[in-house]
Order: structure tokens, then C-alpha cells, then sequence
């Protein structure tokens, strides 16, 4: 055998979950800054507005990264104090990525946050794809880490 790797597309989903001990408000005013990434995703460097959009379906922002990668993601529902979906339609190796982060309490003083996504690969081998699904999954939790620090000052 040996030989090539078979490249074919891969679907995967992530889901995430973290208890955080401030108000569902306080959450939702920091997740439904859209630009606000820098102060709790790593290696952001920069998040700007690509559209008159803000809040709401149809807000697209652009997201940098420190090793210069770009992603462009679109709001596409959104629920205010509850969730937002959006999609990434550049800068990731896929043909698809959507992804939701929700929130709902947990006792009066804890709000419970849920980020959860859809991908489907470019081609490229299963381990490769594997292996992008840890670093997302890596990446979401340590996203949430931050904002659970950031929010429970």
C-alpha cells in the first residue's frame, strides 16, 4: 500500500461549553460586541466592521490574526440577550464554517455560554482534518477562558 493520501472533504462539529459567574447581561453586552475579539480571543490582533451593520443579521466583521491570517464572518441570526449565528466566508481552510455561541442562565448569578460549530473541509486528508479540529476545539476553549476571567473580575 503507502502511496498518496486520499484528500477528500470531512464534516466535524465542535461544541464548548463554560459556566460564567456574572449576570446573562454583563455576558451578552461583551459577546455582542462583535469587534471586541482582541480582549479574549488568542492571537487577535485586530477586529473591524466591513459593514454599516453593527449588531443583527447582516453585520460582517474582519478579523485579524497575528501571523496575518484574515477571516471575514457574517452574521446571520441573532437573537439579542440569547445568541448569535454567524458564518466565515474567508480565511479558513474550509468550504463551510457556522458557528453559534448562546447563553442562558444558569443560577441568578451564573450564566451558562455555549459556543458550537458546523465545519466542512477544503481537501485534505482525515488526519489533517482531525488534527485542524483539536486546534479549533483548543482555540474555543481557550477563548472562553479568557472571557470567563475577563467577566468575572
Amino acid at each position: 500500500m503507502g502511496g498518496k493520501i486520499q484528500k477528500s472533504f470531512h464534516s466535524g462539529t465542535i461544541k464548548k461549553t463554560i459556566t460564567i459567574k456574572a449576570s446573562k447581561d454583563k455576558v451578552w453586552r461583551k459577546i455582542s460586541n462583535i469587534v471586541g475579539l482582541p480582549s479574549w480571543l488568542p492571537d487577535v490582533i485586530k477586529t473591524e466592521y466591513l459593514s454599516m451593520r453593527k449588531k443583527d443579521v447582516g453585520a460582517v466583521r474582519l478579523i485579524t490574526f497575528a501571523d496575518g491570517n484574515k477571516i471575514e464572518e457574517h452574521i446571520v441570526a441573532w437573537e439579542k440577550g440569547e445568541y448569535f449565528t454567524y458564518v466565515a466566508t474567508e480565511g479558513l481552510p474550509l468550504r463551510a464554517y457556522v458557528a453559534t455561541i448562546s447563553i442562558k442562565n444558569k443560577t441568578k448569578t451564573s450564566t451558562q455560554l455555549t459556543w458550537q460549530s458546523y465545519l466542512n473541509s477544503q481537501k485534505m486528508s482525515e488526519k489533517e482534518f482531525l488534527e485542524f479540529l483539536v486546534f479549533m476545539g483548543s482555540f474555543y476553549e481557550a477563548s472562553l477562558e479568557n472571557l470567563k476571567k475577563l467577566l468575572e473580575k
